[in-house]
């Protein structure tokens, strides 16, 4: 009996294993082992660039509006970049017709009185002299701005030309002309003329002003007036 139930036991455990050998071992395959998630990265919120609007102009700048867009048109003709003359008298002066500098510029254009004599010379509407007059210094700012613009070079766009206008109106047309010489080019352009600024008879000291001066004025004021007309 116990050899008759032993040898039944090994029967059994015999077929337990033959029953192993058969059954197939799964192995994970790629698509069953799991991956982690990918990382979505969300981008942070970017600030919104700010508008000009008419709210930016200031309260003093809305009783010459109609003056200054008549007289640019006068001088220049209806093309007339309105925009970035009204940028040029915020920065100048901030529209104040008595204003007086440090170094005695006066009236809303800021004319010294050597340039108030010699623009006098220019056009028979600025004989009277008068820089502390809105009229006046409105009709010698646009008129200087043209004489300028027409000296610089005619090969640059628009807003360069004004560029240079507006440099020169700042620190003299003939230290942008030497600084233009300087640069040993024949035709250079007006970046590599501001590359050379300092390097003629201007002081280096002054170019952080003169070259600020027209980025100021177009880039910076000049959005808050193109309600008013034409910009560069």
């Amino acid at each position: 009996m116990r050899w008759s139930r032993m040898a039944s036991c090994l029967a059994l455990a015999a077929a337990l294993a033959a029953c192993q050998r058969e059954q197939p071992v799964a192995v994970p395959t790629a698509a069953a082992v799991p991956t982690p998630a990918a990382t979505v990265e969300t981008p942070l919120p970017q600030p919104v660039p700010k508008v000009a609007s008419a709210s930016d102009v200031p309260r003093a700048a809305l009783p010459y509006r109609a003056m200054l867009i008549r007289t640019a048109r006068a001088v220049w003709g209806m093309d007339a970049p309105i925009a970035a003359f009204a940028a040029q008298v915020h920065q100048e002066s901030g529209w104040k017709a008595d204003a007086v500098s440090r170094v005695g510029a006066q009236g809303m254009a800021q004319f010294m009185p050597a340039t108030v004599t010699w623009i006098a010379t220019l056009d028979p509407e600025l004989s009277s002299r008068e820089p502390f007059s809105p009229a006046w210094s409105l009709r010698a700012l646009v008129t200087y701005d043209q004489w300028l613009y027409e000296r610089a070079p005619a090969r640059y766009t628009p807003r360069d030309r004004m560029w240079v206008a507006l440099r020169s109106y700042n620190g003299g047309l003939g230290h942008w002309q030497k600084e233009a010489a300087t640069t040993g080019l024949e035709r250079p352009t007006r970046e590599q003329v501001d590359a050379a600024c300092g390097k003629a008879r201007r002081a280096p000291l002054h170019c952080k002003e003169n070259l600020g001066y027209p980025h100021r004025i177009l880039v910076v004021i000049q959005p808050r007036y193109l309600q008013w007309g034409l910009g560069l």
